[in-house]
């Protein structure tokens, strides 16, 4: 009997130490396919963008610089043109990014929910979205941040400026 109960721990530890070998090998292979997303859309925008903006015609990836990959889950800049639905953001390093807004792109200024309308030339933005096979991002949510004439009149800029006088 004591000799089934140890067989039993024995088969206990193995089937443990299995199963967190399996749980490691799905962590690698999940950090594998987000890389590999990361990688392609990267590579995609470098080939479309002569499409995107009118660029050279063997694609961009010759003429980046050898920082990270281009983030193709958002991006964070000033709006450069306006056509339609599409925008062009000057984002990081000063890249060119095209998003496309669609219907359901959920656009906020403050607590206030606008529409591409209101998007202006040189207004700063926040884009959340999700990457497209074209190069461009597809926009989830964008925030239009204030410009620095607004910033004056809020709170908290008026606690910064009491806190200086003390």
């Amino acid at each position: 009997m004591k000799e089934i109960i140890a067989q039993l721990r024995n088969v206990k530890v193995i089937l443990i130490g299995v199963g967190g070998l399996l749980v490691l090998c799905l962590i690698f292979q999940l950090g594998l396919m987000v890389g590999y997303k990361k990688a392609s859309f990267s590579y995609r925008w470098g080939e479309n963008y002569h499409r995107n903006f009118g660029g050279p015609r063997g694609g961009f990836m010759n003429m980046m610089r050898d920082d990270d990959f281009i983030e193709g889950h958002g991006v964070f800049g000033k709006i450069m043109t306006i056509n339609g639905s599409a925008l062009t953001i000057k984002g990081q390093y000063d890249r060119e990014i095209s998003v496309v807004v669609t219907n359901a792109t959920v656009i906020k200024q403050f607590q206030k929910t606008v529409t591409v309308k209101d998007l202006h030339v040189d207004d700063s933005v926040v884009i959340i979205g999700e990457p497209k096979d074209s190069g461009q991002i597809e926009a989830k949510f964008i925030r239009i941040m204030p410009r620095s004439s607004e910033k004056k009149d809020t709170p908290s800029a008026m606690r910064k400026i009491e806190w200086r006088k003390i």
